[in-house]
């Protein structure tokens, strides 16, 4: 069951992709400035556009993507993603106009759709046993990726802001030169859907089509109330931070890497062992209590310091998707892994659309001379309160594995 060259191939393109998002951190909202023609304060607006526009096609395009991965097979569909990106972090290097770079934002939104894919290759060629730890495998690359991406993506700009799209290109393109030549199928022709079902493309009948699998509907809720607190988290991360303790670029920079280093720790060392001692539901528990106790110090922080306690406690909450990954993958078919994938992806994207607009305006509101009242740490505290409503779904509602155990059978949608 299992193909080593494959899922090697997932994790070199799972961090490249995470690479490519991290490089242009530094980079893209003084490269928008530029090309606005603007200051950093009258092109911030732009800029939440940006971002709004890529977890925008995310939305639109992860089921699209799922449907045709189960259709024709994981492998066409992560290699033609790969090369997309090759493509696209070129253009946006070479964009001279402010609409080119919009253009191609929208492109990344929809080849990152593919992590879906990924996901759903994963479920393909690992045992159900072993899900757990190799999600969390997926988690550590991320943050591995979060790590090195923004360092490198800041020494290459103060070269040229162009420089992080060159090198994250060159990057996709020794992925898909990799994946050519090693990447196997994971989806035999006898588990491949007959018929392409268009109703499943689209991202909100995809999102509802999720109902039909016992236990999944719990588990997307609890990762929907975590998607909206932490992606909250990330939009106004480096504003609460200037704001509160004068934290400048490096301290942010630093503080970020801290993340990256500990989301790796904790899901690339933890979450098979986690899982394996307390099962999976009851990983989903704890990871959810920890987000709420991070999020809460975050608000409550009255100097720098005390925010890296609380990261270390974040991490241990982001055990959250590796163990979720597992619950989902055992109510769906082998036929449906993709669609499913992609459904999710498509939630996760959606809340990436409204949590930054939410977080943001309650940070405006509660911060500076016009304050309503004077808390900047509130959006963290709705975070807190998110990730509180998480647990309680997760331990009423979400159904847990731990005492059957592993034994290696698939379930079967809900007919």
């Amino acid at each position: 069951m299992r193909r080593e060259p494959g899922f090697g191939f997932i994790l070199v393109t799972l961090l490249i992709a995470v690479l490519g998002i991290g490089l242009i951190i530094p980079v893209l909202p003084n490269l928008v400035t530029q090309l606005s023609g603007g200051t950093p304060s009258n092109s911030a607006f732009v800029y939440g556009i940006f971002v709004a526009v890529y977890a925008a096609m995310q939305f639109l395009f992860s089921p699209l993507i799922g449907v045709l991965s189960d259709r024709f097979g994981r492998r066409p569909v992560l290699l033609v993603s790969v090369a997309g990106s090759a493509v696209d972090y070129l253009f946006l290097a070479l964009a001279p106009q402010l609409w080119m770079l919009f253009i191609g934002r929208m492109i990344s939104g929809v080849t990152a759709a593919t992590l879906a894919t990924a996901n759903a290759y994963v479920a393909d060629v690992t045992a159900p046993d072993q899900r757990p730890k190799r999600f969390g495998i997926m988690g550590a690359i991320f943050g591995l990726g979060f790590v090195i991406g923004p360092l490198t993506g800041g020494i290459l700009g103060e070269h040229s802001l162009r420089a992080p799209f060159y090198f994250a290109a060159a990057l996709a393109a020794v992925s898909f030169v990799y994946g050519l030549l090693v990447l196997p199928e994971s989806l035999p022709p006898e588990n491949r859907s007959k018929t392409i079902i268009w109703s499943k493309a689209n991202p909100l009948v995809a999102v509802a089509a999720l109902r039909q699998y016992r236990g999944v509907i719990p588990v997307a809720a609890v990762l929907t109330m975590l998607n909206l607190a932490q992606f909250s988290l990330h939009s106004v991360w480096v504003l609460y931070t200037a704001y509160r303790f004068g934290w400048g670029p490096r301290d942010v920079g630093l503080s970020l890497g801290f993340v990256g280093i500990m989301a790796a720790v904790v899901q690339g060392g933890l979450t098979g062992k986690v899982v394996k001692l307390i099962g999976e539901r009851s990983t989903v528990c704890v990871a959810a209590l920890a987000s709420a106790m991070a999020f809460a110090c975050y608000g409550l922080a009255t100097s720098g310091w005390m925010l890296y306690p609380a990261i270390v406690l974040g991490a241990i909450g982001g055990l959250v998707g590796p163990a979720s990954q597992s619950l989902i993958t055992r109510e769906v078919g082998k036929d449906n892994q993709g669609s499913a994938q992609g459904a999710l992806t498509s939630l996760s994207s959606l809340c990436y659309v409204f949590a930054p607009l939410g977080a943001t305006w309650l940070f405006g509101h509660f911060s500076g001379s016009g304050a309503i009242r004077e808390l900047p740490g509130i959006p963290f505290f709705v975070g807190s309160l998110l990730a509180l409503v998480a647990l309680v779904i997760a331990i009423v509602l979400v159904k847990g594995h731990e005492a059957r155990g592993f034994d290696g059978v698939e379930a079967k949608p809900e007919v």
